[in-house]
């Protein structure tokens, strides 16, 4: 008997936290949903992490993904900036931790391979692979897309 897997994909970031579930059976990938965590940039830096929880706990009651996955952190040439992805992406782990769903790690490049099969590809790429891999999929953004990717990267890594 064949199983399916629900996978929530998270791409973490402060301003932009990119979410994104699909279902997996036996190599087929199915579209269920995605969206996007858009913290008020004004707001303080707890309220911002706070709101990524919050929302992130809603999408799996709602949605009820069994594994998650999440992107690691590229970092750059700022530090401050890496740190507060860093912050990000550490909030982007509490509500599937706490709701017990087993956690993958991908690096960028990893994800990027196993969707479009370069390590570089760029974000029009990204896109584009995830609308072919998932013609259901609707997105507005490219952090939406990322993290069907990382869901995508998960199902056939698990």
């Amino acid at each position: 008997m064949t199983k399916t897997i629900r996978i929530l994909g998270i791409d973490p970031g402060l301003q932009r936290c990119g979410w994104g579930v699909i279902d997996y059976t036996d190599n087929k990938l199915v579209y269920v949903a995605g969206g996007c965590i858009k913290p008020p940039t004004k707001a303080p830096m707890g309220e911002r992490l706070a709101l990524i929880d919050i929302e992130l706990e809603k999408i799996i009651a709602e949605w009820k993904p069994q594994e998650a996955a999440i992107e690691e952190t590229f970092s750059n040439t700022n530090a401050a900036s890496t740190l507060k992805l860093g912050m990000a992406r550490g909030v982007a782990f509490i509500a599937p931790a706490r709701a017990g769903l087993p956690i993958g790690e991908y690096a960028a490049n990893k994800v990027k391979k196993s969707v479009v099969g370069a390590g570089h590809a760029d974000k029009d790429q990204i896109q584009m692979m995830v609308k072919v891999l998932l013609p259901k999929a609707t997105f507005e953004i490219a952090d939406t897309a990322d993290a069907l990717a990382v869901a995508i990267c998960h199902a056939h890594h698990r």
